[in-house]
This record gives C-alpha cells, structure tokens and sequence, in this order.
C-alpha cells in the first residue's frame, strides 16, 4: 500500500492517520465490524481511554483471525459519544501508538450521539488489504 498525505493538505500524522491510501490490486479485502471497548466478557469500561485501548485490541484480533495486522489496514472509521477535542486527543494518540512508526491509515472520524450498548463511547471499523 501506499500512504499519501499531499501538499495543499495538513499534516495529518499527529492525529494518527494518513490522507490517502493506494492499495495494489489483485488482494484480499478484509472487513471488520466495528469494534467496541467490550472485553471478552462483554463488560465495557466506563472510561473511554480504556475503551479506545480495549477497541483496538479488538481490531487486532479480529485482524489476526483473518491473517492480517494492522499495517494491513488501508482505512477506519471511527465513532465517538460525545466528541470532544480531549477525546480527539485520547484516540489521536491510541492510533500513533497501535501504528507506531508505521504510516496510519485513512480515517474518518464520526461524532454520534450513542452507540449500540448502554455506555459504549466508542467504536472503530476497518478495511484491510492483504
């Protein structure tokens, strides 16, 4: 893949994703279902930090399950209850550490007023290609 962030636009890599993404053709097109901050049991944290770390965890392995990693990943969107620029910052800096050194994703990032489970503040999906 190939990872674009052009002149004209802003530096997007301090908020943990990338402009555009360039995937090579013929692959295999991975869909995750949006992942929530729900542990294996199904217990949510009422933190959204923790809730952002325990999505992306999930990511992961919903990622795994289909051979793929997270650099795999060519773009997410992300819903936030009650967005504000301090959770923009809790999530911004989640991604710039799931990704590390590796160019992110594109992202979209939706404000909505509630999620699917009483006390979700989170939810992440994605699209892989591998």
């Amino acid at each position: 893949m190939k990872f674009i962030n052009p002149p004209g636009l802003y530096d997007p890599r301090p908020n943990g994703y990338s402009h555009v993404v360039i995937a090579e053709a013929p692959a295999r097109i991975v869909y995750i279902a949006g992942q929530g901050g729900e542990d294996a049991s199904g217990v949510l944290s009422e933190s959204f930090e923790a809730q952002v770390r325990q999505a992306l965890d999930n990511l992961q392995t919903a990622l795994a399950a289909a051979d793929a990693k997270l650099t795999d990943v060519a773009k997410v969107t992300a819903l936030i209850v009650d967005h504000s620029e301090e959770r923009l910052g809790i999530f911004s800096s989640a991604l710039r550490t799931a990704w590390g050194e590796h160019p992110a994703p594109a992202c979209t990032l939706i404000p909505v007023p509630r999620l699917a489970l009483d006390g979700m503040l989170f939810e992440i999906e994605a699209t892989a290609v591998i």
